[in-house]
């Protein structure tokens, strides 16, 4: 099967591109539209193939994704494709230059939010599996496309559902459709995320008497979360860690001092400094905070989120894999370790080894007028092809 995948990749193109504009044409900005219809694009697609899949609900009941199972004929390892059908929302749409849902083809870009993140890579991965089917007797283990709708939130409840779904067969590793042709990323920074109170008594702002209100001690907040010592790069993980304050909310009007402001604040983690290194530095902040500028009620830290970090060995799966099927296809790939966090965070702590993005080049990515290059998607789809016929073979 594997003679010719450059030819039928080509050949495929067409379809693929036109399954991938059918689910730009469906609107499913996450937390925003309803996601039955661009899933309803891709389960009639299914069907109409025979190809085994069923939709994954979240703990509530709601719909968070579509899983496609191939089983191969002889024993082994399952390994999962995955691709977001979820989008970013569309922001200030008179800024763009063509409708976000348009679908369309101008000078070889699919434009579209969703085209390059990542509904050209779902529709891609479902012909891959489809290719698979007349051939699934000679192949070891199994494959499973996993088609997110919860990414975009941040909740990656698709994945969640899958992991813990009895009937589903864990995954030996996972590849993420994102876009980018020169990189295969197999390490990010993880993360740490915490919400901040900080109080003080209210007050009039024209009083005689000095109040120093929520929003100046949060402000002295940030000034010492800016200040913090942070360590560089250690050699074995290449990223430093990093420390945001991403949002800042407190009071209303003019003429009261307000008694509360919240922060919310981003760390980045790497290996020599997780969210236990993350946690004790803001809160020695908020300590220092509280001591320099004293108030009845302590400033009070409620973590929301901790993520690992990770980072594949060199020779691990499924990487490697993917990393010898772009060579065999004549790309020029290497290994990134990414700064933001993503879905290879969340299965890095479920033990499960992940590939986090290699697609047709892009622009636009969660802004004005994303979009999509097709004239690599062929070399792309033999990549991926390859690399799962490497891993299914045994």
């Amino acid at each position: 099967m594997s003679d010719n995948l450059q030819q039928a990749a080509e050949a495929r193109a067409a379809s693929v591109i036109g399954l991938a504009q059918e689910l730009i044409r469906r609107p499913s900005r996450a937390g925003i539209d309803d996601y039955g219809p661009v899933l309803d694009v891709l389960e009639d697609w299914l069907t109409a193939r025979a190809l085994p899949h069923r939709r994954l609900h979240g703990a509530a009941g709601e719909l968070v994704g579509l899983l496609v199972e191939i089983p191969g004929g002889r024993p082994g390892a399952w390994w999962t494709l995955d691709a977001c059908m979820d989008t970013a929302p569309y922001g200030d749409e008179t800024a763009w230059s063509f409708p976000p849902d348009s679908g369309d083809i101008v000078d070889g870009w699919l434009r579209g939010r969703g085209a390059a993140d990542s509904k050209l890579a779902a529709a891609m991965f479902c012909h891959i599996a489809a290719d698979l089917m007349p051939h699934v007797a000679d192949l070891h283990g199994g494959l499973a496309v996993l088609l997110d709708v919860d990414e975009h939130t941040g909740g990656f409840g698709g994945a969640r559902a899958y992991l813990t779904d009895p009937a589903a067969a864990r995954p030996a590793g996972v590849m993420i459709g994102y876009p980018g042709l020169d990189d295969v990323v197999v390490g990010g920074r993880g993360l740490w995320r915490a919400g901040v109170a900080v109080h003080a008594p209210s007050g009039h702002s024209g009083s005689s008497r000095a109040v120093v209100g929520a929003v100046s001690r949060a402000a002295h907040l940030v000034r010492l979360l800016d200040a913090a010592d942070l360590p560089s790069v250690d050699g074995a993980f290449p990223l430093p860690p990093k420390l945001s304050v991403t949002s800042f909310h407190g009071g209303q009007g003019f003429s009261v001092t307000p008694d509360r402001c919240d922060l919310n604040v981003d760390i980045r983690t790497t290996p020599t400094f997780d969210a236990h290194d993350a946690e004790t530095l803001v809160r020695k902040a908020v300590a220092e905070l509280d001591a320099e500028l004293p108030t009845s009620k302590p400033t009070e830290v409620t973590p929301v989120a901790a993520w690992p970090p990770f980072r594949l060995a060199k020779g691990e799966q499924p990487a490697a894999a993917l990393l010898n099927a772009a060579a065999e296809a004549g790309l020029i790939v290497r290994a990134k370790t990414a700064g933001p966090s993503n879905i290879g965070n969340l299965l890095a702590g479920e033990g499960i080894p992940a590939t986090a993005g290699f697609g047709v080049p892009y622009e636009g990515l969660h802004g004005t007028d994303e979009r999509a290059h097709l004239a690599e998607l062929p070399q792309v789809y033999t990549v991926y092809q390859r690399a799962v016929l490497q891993l299914l073979e045994g």
